[in-house]
């Protein structure tokens, strides 16, 4: 049986999240039975990580196994016949036995994105929060840098899956501004239930002036998640990058 890795990407508008879920429109199921027409049996796909509903990939992986000779070149257009169109399945690799999308992953990039003007943009519904107040980027930036390191991330998260321990390392941290376009990047070596989300709420509130940026150090010391901002709607936020020890499947 082989263990075939995925690249695929996804707008998650219409779905609630990617992992199954009774009578719910989900990434995974619609991915799934594709797979299992193509493959000639049921496939169980792993995916890299929870996305909630709304929520976006431009980068993403996964795997199954399989007992198909399908090669794997000829896999993703096979499979994107019978995905709709806001599914679609970049590449195809055989992978090692032991190789587990989410196991395997060694640190994932976020990107939330706020449509900062007075008139909203209807290319922009459920793709990125309209924001009609000016927000200042500097002080957004500042505010993300403060989240960067190793702490205990309680504070920035909602009540959700259990994790064993709330201690992420974030690797970068920052904001930008391209025209009426405002990107909050984060990367770290794994996610809480929201944490993106507030982390960018809270970003926000400093460019409110609701709190400091210097204030982010003594809130999640504190773990407490009233003292952070609140958790920004989901349609603003893309997974957008990932990396693992087979190259293959960065970017």
């Amino acid at each position: 049986m082989k263990n075939i890795a995925l690249k695929l990407m996804y707008n998650g508008a219409a779905y609630h999240g990617w992992q199954v879920q009774k009578d719910l429109p989900t990434v995974a199921e619609t991915l799934e039975k594709a797979l299992s027409s193509v493959c000639g049996g049921r496939v169980k796909v792993t995916g890299c990580g929870r996305t909630d509903a709304g929520v976006h990939a431009e980068r993403y992986v996964a795997n199954f196994r399989t007992d198909s000779r399908i090669p794997c070149e000829r896999l993703p257009l096979a499979v994107n016949t019978r995905l709709p169109e806001d599914i679609a399945v970049a590449a195809a690799f055989e992978v090692d036995e032991g190789f587990n999308a989410i196991g395997s992953c060694l640190k994932k990039e976020y990107t939330y994105r706020i449509y900062n003007s007075r008139i909203h943009n209807p290319f922009y519904v459920d793709r990125a929060y309209f924001y009609p107040k000016r927000l200042d980027e500097a002080v957004m930036d500042r505010a993300a840098r403060a989240f960067e390191g190793k702490h205990d991330f309680r504070a920035v998260r909602s009540v959700g899956t259990e994790t064993r321990t709330t201690v992420r390392t974030i690797y970068y941290c920052y904001v930008t501004r391209s025209a009426d376009l405002l990107e909050l990047k984060v990367c770290a070596n794994g996610f809480l239930y929201n944490m993106v989300r507030a982390i960018t709420g809270t970003a926000l509130y400093a460019a409110e002036g609701k709190l400091t940026p210097e204030d982010i150090p003594a809130i999640l010391e504190s773990g407490n998640r009233t003292l952070a901002g609140p958790t920004v709607p989901p349609g603003g936020l893309y997974l957008t990058k990932l990396w693992y020890e087979d190259e293959r499947l960065n970017g």
